[in-house]
């Protein structure tokens, strides 16, 4: 299947990467301005596995600016989530998370908050393997992120993570894929296109 064949090539290319670092660096950077005036008080992202962008760094720096807003008044208390796979149904539950709160790992050996308050996000991060045409993305093809973002209402605000080359021109929608509202990757807004 095609499909395998990208995940595959992509994931390795992501995991050799000899310019890292710089890409973190930008990608962390289109998330910052990206989020400035997005209303969102809780988000929800992930834990980076195989080479991911991490998106957590920006993540608390938002957190940190509803922080500034709130001792003037303007703002409500910024939260991040991270998901859980539930293993009855197969999608993602998310709980808090904050830099050095209890962690363990779930069933696939991922890091997750440890006892911490479930959240309902109002936007979602998700990790990209790759992306095409129309907002779809690869994932890594368990279906978690399709049949949560399927079951979620209100439906939250659904933006890929990736880069650049993750882009692949000939990928074609399932009928049970879900498009995402947005895709950022380190050289700015992949979709929808400006």
């Amino acid at each position: 299947m095609q499909k395998t064949a990208w995940r595959k090539d992509l994931i390795d290319k992501r995991l050799s990467l000899a310019d890292r670092a710089l890409r973190n660096d930008l990608l962390q950077r289109v998330m910052r301005v990206w989020l400035i005036d997005r209303p969102d008080a809780i988000i929800g992202a992930y834990w980076p596995i195989k080479g991911e962008f991490d998106p957590l760094p920006a993540l608390f720096r938002w957190q940190e600016a509803g922080l500034e807003e709130d001792a003037q008044g303007a703002q409500r208390h910024r939260r991040i989530g991270l998901p859980v796979v539930n293993k009855v149904d197969k999608t993602l539950t998310f709980y808090t998370w904050y830099p050095g709160c209890p962690m363990e790992e779930d069933a696939y050996g991922i890091p997750k908050p440890k006892d911490t308050e479930i959240v309902v996000p109002t936007l979602i991060f998700v990790p990209c393997v790759g992306y095409g045409p129309g907002g779809f993305r690869l994932g890594y093809g368990g279906g978690f992120y399709d049949r949560t973002l399927a079951s979620l209402q209100p439906k939250p605000f659904t933006v890929g993570l990736g880069y650049d080359f993750a882009y692949v021109p000939d990928l074609k929608p399932e009928i049970h894929d879900v498009p995402l509202d947005a895709i950022l990757s380190d050289t700015g807004v992949m979709w929808p296109e400006r």
